[in-house]
């Protein structure tokens, strides 16, 4: 049986006209949607009424209820949705101004539960769906300069578990999908981001890490449309992983972090559980 996708945040050589040829590849439907729909047009053409480019803004909830309904009129509902869009600010956690921290978070965060609040009806109706919530390694592994942003991200993958164990009676899975570093377009607008409005102090660590970004711009090691196979891969387990954490770097990189994190929790497992009251055999 062939599905029904909805990938928000589609743009030329970005992750999710990857994962709406991955779905394509299967003999699945597609709508892809896109603040400027006109670039993905002649793309959509070679696949037919199987591909529609929707306009969307996701931060603007009247075109979220507009571009969900226009899919499920299209295509007669959605079984996936893929929460796809959004991109990374960088800036010290003092100093980062305070519009782009809150556009960061509207983007990255409240637009994810705009569009899922807007599929889910649909969903819970048919007894059945996908939600794939794209976080980031940086949801699991934070980084100076990059604390805001993991921030959004590290709140998609609670709002993920959650959401995993509320819908799964309703026939409903969820997926976090934690990518490291693909070759796409999310790295192209550092070269044209210096850094500035910054406190002294932070400014030589911000430097270094936009000339991390403007370096690996075209040599990342990842490739998104192995990733985007791999996750529906993943989404044909039985039973489906939790999370799927995607590239060898950024796979490395979580472990090692989780690792380090679950033995500094047992090197205080004394303090920790000191803190109740004592148990009566005690007193």
């Amino acid at each position: 049986m062939t599905r029904r996708w909805f990938i928000t945040g589609g743009t030329p050589g970005g992750f999710g006209v990857a994962y709406a040829e991955a779905a394509l590849e299967t003999g699945d439907s597609v709508v892809l949607t896109s603040r400027r729909p006109q670039e993905l047009q002649a793309w959509a053409q070679q696949y037919g009424d199987r591909a529609l480019v929707v306009a969307l803004d996701v931060t603007d909830a009247a075109q979220v209820a507009r571009a969900v309904h226009a899919a499920e009129e299209h295509f007669g509902g959605i079984d996936v949705l893929v929460n796809n869009a959004g991109r990374g600010w960088y800036g010290s956690i003092e100093g980062m101004d305070e519009s782009s921290l809150r556009a960061m978070f509207e983007l990255n965060f409240f637009a994810v539960l705009s569009v899922t609040r807007g599929v889910l009806p649909g969903m819970r109706a048919r007894g059945n769906g996908w939600i794939v919530n794209v976080s980031s390694v940086a949801g699991l592994v934070a980084a100076p300069g990059f604390g805001y942003y993991s921030a959004t991200k590290f709140a998609i993958e609670a709002v993920t578990e959650t959401l995993r164990d509320e819908v799964a009676a309703q026939g409903i899975s969820v997926l976090a999908v934690e990518p490291g570093a693909f070759r796409t377009n999310a790295y192209a607008g550092f070269a044209n981001e210096p850094v500035t409005k910054t406190i002294p102090e932070y400014h030589d660590m911000l430097e270094q890490v936009r000339a991390t970004f403007v370096d690996m711009d075209g040599v990342q090691p990842g490739d998104p449309h192995r990733g985007a196979r791999a996750v529906i891969a993943a989404m044909e387990q039985d039973p489906p992983p939790r999370r799927l954490v995607l590239g060898n770097g950024g796979y490395d990189a979580v472990i090692d972090t989780l690792e380090k994190a679950l033995a500094d929790i047992r090197a205080n497992e004394t303090l920790s559980r000191s803190a109740d009251f004592p148990d009566r055999s005690e007193i």
